[in-house]
């Protein structure tokens, strides 16, 4: 967490001093790529979560996303450990040429298809197990140049109830 929130601290300072190009860019645009990375909230634990969105379109972005993250609970005086892993899939709509949004912004929807793999220790009795799974996100980033921006979306399903970190476009 303390890193996350450095990187975080570091991408707003540098984006303030003007390193990189002065108009910022939201949306990505077709044959663009950029990296998302930071930090998730839930009640299973602090995701944490890398991503790579590729633009398909001028209004649209798939591309893979992993989170890790892990948790303990208390059933009977035993103490759990439980981990959950994430490979997906995601794509979204941005509407920033829709709604006609200043080049800074970029706000989107879209689904994340994917699997998770829950480890739990063999005893535990509960009900957790690995799955395929489907959520629904919506989510806006803020570019301070045309490389660095922060992002926060909200979702529910396979990675978390919601996430925020920087995007880097490359």
């Amino acid at each position: 967490m303390k890193y996350t929130i450095r990187i975080v601290a570091i991408v707003f300072f540098v984006s303030l001093l003007g390193i990189g190009s002065t108009k910022a860019q939201g949306s990505l645009g077709k044959g663009n790529e950029q990296f998302n990375a930071g930090v998730g909230f839930s009640t299973w634990g602090v995701p944490v979560y890398l991503g790579v969105d590729f633009g398909v379109h001028q209004d649209i972005t798939i591309g893979p996303v992993v989170s890790y993250r892990n948790y303990s609970e208390r059933f009977n005086s035993t103490r759990y450990s439980h981990s959950i892993f994430t490979l997906g899939f995601n794509g979204n709509y941005h509407f920033n040429s829709l709604i006609d949004l200043d080049p800074e912004w970029d706000l989107y929807a879209g689904l994340t298809l994917g699997y998770y793999i829950w480890s739990s220790p063999n005893d535990y009795i509960g009900a957790q197990a690995s799955a395929l799974g489907l959520q629904g996100q919506i989510g806006g980033r803020y570019f301070f140049s045309d490389k660095f921006g922060v992002n926060v979306e909200f979702g529910g399903g396979i990675s978390s109830g919601g996430k925020f970190g920087v995007t880097i476009k490359l």
